[in-house]
């Protein structure tokens, strides 16, 4: 990696007459330009002109600034940011998928339909729910769909509901969600062991009270449309009580959103269907081997109950969903059919042995850790049995008042111990949610819980010294090799601050920055829209 990493834009290492793939000349006349003048681009108006070996060295130098779950652990809780089978993505590059156009001829994609056909009933047996659809395409999109289908599923009884309930320990994007659909969001508090509370929840400091579910039930009643779970929620722990919630919403005919964000603890040992869920999004890049999108495409199928199958998401091209369903949510009729087969091949390697095996490690992971720790850091909730689901919250709300620092700085000083830092001050301002994932040995946990350890040391060692190689992590690989070097600790502490770092060590790209200035203040690096050339 280099010192100071910069890298030109593609179009920047334009050379004129460079070219990196000589294509045949046209036997037929060439296609008329029908492009309107207006939508042209001013400054240049073609595909950069460079070669085979600076497309490859351009993008494999991008690739080195990122840290990923092939460098290390990657504990984002709640991500799941787990291990993919590279076999998976090798059979979905086959040309028959590959080739495939999403509108091609059924009769011309018998085995991609099939195999769609068999992710679906697949599918469907995981959740315990009776319809699939893959038109979403991502999580996100997937999750807008299901508020959807409620929405459709009471204007069919002619009931205008307009709220949603929304536990505090839902998964993020939830509230997002349910007011892009329209509705207004109304917490639910949870109570000390993080799950939802029944009861009013009375803040100590404030004296404030916050109303329970069955006071929200009770004063809002039929203009509730749902309630969106995450089950493990975002604090790790099971909704012991959730077959009791379904109970009271479906007694107002409320319909129960469960967010597919933690599937990655339920495949094989509960499903949503039996937990009493209506509906339920699914996110293949978490829990069934699909990668990452990083912007997309992704693919995030809607498993619905009977009662909303008429209500599936249609297509102007292709039949496809329920008689009154509601108009398409992507313009191919089966979203990102390419990354099916990652998933495909994924369910189908592991069998519904492989799936449970798969999803128990992961429970175990995150409870080895979570004991191993133990000694150095609360668990910030556990369940009745005082463990945790897939992931768990560490506390780190005293590090400011005791040693000066602040959780943030630790994240950052995990990155000179060769981690990603996990999830930081969510759902729980000052802690970490951290998800190990099935995918990490005991070997690797062991190093994450010595890192952790190690900061908490350096932290105690540190007291009153505000230039501290806590508060100044990351160390970048340009700030180790500076001739200038006036901290009061070692370069050696800072960038090898253990002995597994010198095998495989990965520099951040930039230090510490003031993330607090960042976010308000908005400062774009393009040029404004009065010198950008535009046209008319």
């Amino acid at each position: 990696m280099a010192l100071i990493p910069s890298e030109a834009l593609i179009f920047e290492r334009s050379v004129p007459g460079k070219i990196g793939m000589d294509l045949p000349a046209l036997d037929v006349p060439a296609a008329k330009d029908t492009r309107p003048a207006h939508l042209k681009r001013q400054s240049f108006d073609a595909m950069p002109e460079v070669s085979e070996v600076d497309v490859v060295r351009h993008f494999t130098r991008l690739s080195r600034w990122n840290f990923g779950v092939d460098e290390g652990m990657y504990p984002l809780g709640s991500c799941t940011m787990k291990h993919n089978p590279r076999i998976n993505e090798k059979v979905a590059a086959l040309p028959g998928f590959t080739e495939s156009h999403p509108m091609a001829p059924a009769k011309h994609v018998q085995g991609n339909l099939e195999l769609m056909w068999t992710l679906q009933e697949w599918l469907k047996e995981i959740t315990g729910l009776q319809a699939v659809t893959l038109h979403p395409a991502a999580g996100a999109h997937g999750e807008f769909t299901g508020i959807m289908l409620i929405r459709a599923y009471h204007a069919s009884k002619g009931a205008k509901r307009s709220i949603v309930l929304i536990p505090d320990s839902a998964h993020g994007t939830n509230p997002a969600t349910a007011a892009m659909a329209g509705y207004t969001c109304v917490e639910v508090p949870s109570q000390a062991d993080g799950t939802i509370s029944f009861d009013d929840i009375t803040d100590a400091s404030s004296g404030k009270t916050k109303k329970g579910l069955l006071a929200l039930i009770s004063e809002h009643g039929r203009e509730i449309a749902g309630i969106m779970i995450t089950n493990p929620n975002t604090v790790g722990i099971f909704e012991y009580r959730i077959a009791e919630i379904a109970k009271l919403l479906h007694d107002i005919d409320a319909l129960i959103y469960m967010d597919g964000a933690n599937m990655n603890a339920q495949v094989g040992l509960t499903n949503p269907g039996y937990i009493g869920a209506d509906i339920c999004h699914l996110n293949l890049h978490k829990t069934f081997g699909m990668p990452h999108g990083g912007g997309g495409p992704g693919v995030g199928p809607i498993c619905a109950a009977k009662h909303l199958v008429p209500f599936l998401p249609t297509n102007p091209l292709v039949e496809a969903g329920g008689e009154q369903g509601i108009t398409a949510v992507s313009s191919a009729p089966f979203g990102s059919p390419l990354l099916l087969p990652i998933t495909y091949g994924y369910i189908k390697m592991l069998g519904g042995e492989g799936l449970r095996r798969a999803t128990e490690m992961a429970i175990v992971n995150a409870n080895y850790m979570s004991a191993a720790l133990a000694g150095e850091f609360r668990t910030f909730f556990t369940g009745e049995n005082g463990r945790v689901g897939h992931e768990m919250i560490i506390d780190l709300q005293n590090f400011r008042k005791d040693y000066g620092v602040e959780a943030g700085d630790v994240a950052r000083r995990l990155m000179d111990y060769g981690f990603h830092a996990p999830t930081l001050s969510f759902p729980v301002h000052d802690t970490f949610m951290v998800e190990p994932t099935e995918s990490e040995s005991k070997a690797e946990m062991d190093r994450f819980v010595a890192a952790m350890i190690g900061i908490k040391r350096e932290c105690e060692a540190a007291v009153g010294q505000e230039d501290n190689v806590v508060v100044n992590a990351p160390h970048t690989a340009a700030e180790i090799a500076s001739s200038e070097w006036a901290h009061p600790y070692t370069r050696e502490l800072a960038a090898f601050p253990a002995a597994w770092v010198r095998s495989s060590k990965f520099f951040p790209v930039v230090t510490k920055i003031d993330a607090g200035y960042g976010d308000r203040n908005l400062m774009c690096t393009c040029a404004s829209l009065y010198e950008m050339d535009c046209g008319e």
